[in-house]
């Protein structure tokens, strides 16, 4: 079986040499060496010339003769739940749906990302003492990362 460790390290020699902030996202091997990469990168989308570049440089230095294996390197998906905090780091600014250990859902702009949590903005209609309508209350709350279950992008169109 091919190990993790050797293929960890084609992908940081690559991301060395190519000089940009990409990161690896995820990495799994399966029993059967089906290796998947999933790569982000803090700057920009990633491309399919940016996914052939990492995958031949995963490719060329294993040797099919000794251990035969399938290889499939991706982008970390739009839709996916960020996986490692560099995600989160890129992603400030933007507007993510959260899905809490408790099970309360709802979508936030992220504010601010620590070593320990997220900080989250978000806006609830809220009856105010005097008023007769609701009135948009703008919360801004800070959530740790163990009472988080997931988030994730929210893509828009314009």
């Amino acid at each position: 079986m091919i190990k993790k460790e050797t293929v960890l390290e084609l992908i940081n020699n690559k991301i060395e040499e190519v000089a940009e902030p990409f990161f690896l996202v995820d990495m799994k091997i399966s029993g059967s060496n089906k290796i998947m990469v999933e790569l982000d990168h803090e700057e920009r989308k990633i491309t399919i010339d940016d996914c052939i570049q990492f995958s031949r440089a995963i490719e060329h230095n294993l040797d099919r003769e000794v251990e035969d294996f399938e290889l499939e390197v991706s982008s970390a998906g739009m839709s996916n739940p960020f996986k490692v905090h560099k995600q989160y780091v890129k992603h400030i600014g933007g507007n993510v749906k959260v899905l809490l250990k408790n099970g309360k859902a709802f979508e936030a702009k992220l504010t601010d990302v620590s070593a320990n949590g997220v900080t989250l903005e978000y806006k609830t209609k809220e009856i105010v003492e005097g008023k007769k309508k609701k009135e948009e209350i703008l919360h801004k709350e800070e959530y740790a990362f163990d009472e988080i279950n997931q988030v994730k992008l929210v893509i828009t169109f314009k």
